[in-house]
């Protein structure tokens, strides 16, 4: 400021660094402005505000350390800060991947991630069925027989449509290494929701078959069951007497196989997801898709006659008819649609709220080191509160689809009853 009176040439300064010092010339004014009608009045009071203003520029001074300029005799050397990206980091976890990536960690100021390289399988029309391991695309640094895997980067070096092409996708080449969108790619790849799929599904079944084998040898029938028989057969008689006997009448036994299965197949996969490094199976669109298609054809299969006349021709006035009629038809597929929706935004959220919370101590210690310890225990407190919130919504969000789908099958075929109980 004294340079800049005496017609000296100033430096520019950073952003950020101005931005502090006019809030601290501010915070200056807005004492000056205070003590002054005021100085009247006692000698303490106005050093105590004098104090307390002294001391706020203080603390702006020590977090805004970090984004002033150092200036040397001969240049001025700005630091860079990197921040992270936390929607990298977000969308990274949600999505499917040809990998299961852990940690990265740097070394010679190059990222060296750690992970697990899965099966890519390819076909299009010119090559065939073309199949190697995802390691070598080397994080898509690479083009392996004719095909590269798209990053965020070489989407921008390339020029591509961020809305027909995106990361983690596999595109064919050229010759020369560029993309060739003009071919078709057909990925069978063996990805990281599959293989998780896959975990938890067997141990699933191996869950049951061992329970199923205790039953067997006649442990738990006379006496206490033990172990875990004794944490699951709660839950089994729950969905059984709770969920398919009071939807599903006199036909509950044919059903309650699949309503079983649906509730500890759910169940398995989002607790599995909730393992450090794994894949949030049950927040992916095409997992609740294929389950809500599978409710689906169960319950078209399930349906009545009088099911189809309440639909087709409603028990309402003529004029109401014309109005009611489309919203059943409608409500065939709504059904299906909600239980995919619900279950793909419930464990989508969580997931993405404990990332929030853990990128916050990067982001704010990249700002400066003070403020990211200072943040650390709150986001650690956020984020055990949600993870045990989340343990509790995996068991809900399967009861909860167990119950919708047993509530429309049931409805299904049960029309004449329900209908009966409505007159009476």
């Amino acid at each position: 400021m004294q340079g800049f009176l005496r017609g000296e040439k100033v430096k520019k300064q950073p952003l950020a660094g101005t931005g502090i010092r006019i809030l601290q010339i501010v915070v200056f004014t807005a004492c000056t402005l205070i003590f002054a009608p005021n100085f009247k009045k006692g000698m303490l009071h106005s050093r105590a505000k004098c104090l307390l203003g002294v001391t706020f520029s203080l603390i702006l001074l020590i977090f805004s350390s970090s984004s002033f300029a150092r200036q040397d005799s001969d240049s001025t050397v700005e630091k860079k800060i990197k921040i992270l990206d936390a929607n990298e980091v977000i969308f990274g976890h949600i999505s499917d991947g040809h990998e299961f990536h852990f940690i990265s960690f740097f070394s010679g100021g190059k990222e060296h991630p750690v992970s697990i390289p899965l099966p890519v399988i390819l076909y299009s029309p010119g090559k065939g069925i073309t199949t190697f391991m995802s390691s070598e695309f080397h994080h898509g640094e690479r083009t392996v027989k004719g095909y590269a895997l798209l990053t965020d980067h070489n989407i921008e070096e390339w020029g591509l449509n961020s809305k027909k092409f995106s990361a983690g996708q596999i595109v064919a080449v050229n010759e020369n290494g560029q993309p060739d969108t003009g071919v078709k790619v057909y990925d069978f790849s063996i990805t990281r929701n599959v293989v998780q799929m896959l975990i938890a599904l067997a141990l699933l079944v191996w869950v049951m078959l061992y329970i199923a084998k205790k039953y067997k040898k006649g442990e738990g029938v006379n006496t206490a069951p033990k172990g875990i028989q004794s944490l699951l057969e709660p839950v089994i008689t729950f969905i059984r007497d709770d969920v398919v006997k009071p939807n599903l009448g006199h036909k509950y036994e044919r059903y309650q196989p699949y309503i079983q299965t649906v509730f500890f197949f759910i169940l398995f996969n989002a607790l599995v997801a909730l393992i450090p490094g794994t894949a949030n199976v049950v927040g992916n669109i095409a997992f609740t898709g294929f389950l809500a298609m599978t409710a689906f054809i169960v319950i078209l299969f399930s349906s009545n006659s009088h099911y189809w006349k309440h639909i087709l021709w409603p028990p309402v006035p003529l004029g109401v008819k014309f109005i009611l009629i489309p919203v059943e038809i409608l409500g065939i597929f709504t059904k299906p649609f909600a239980l995919m929706i619900r279950l793909f935004a419930n464990m989508l959220a969580g997931h993405i709220i404990i990332i929030c919370l853990v990128s916050l101590i990067f982001i704010f210690g990249t700002l400066n080191t003070i403020a990211g310890y200072s943040v650390s225990p709150f986001s650690v407190a956020f984020v055990i509160f949600i993870y045990f919130i989340e343990i509790l919504v995996a068991f809900l969000q399967a009861y909860i689809f167990a119950m919708l789908t047993a509530v429309f099958v049931g409805q299904a075929f049960e029309g004449d009853h329900h209908e009966e109980k409505v007159h009476l």
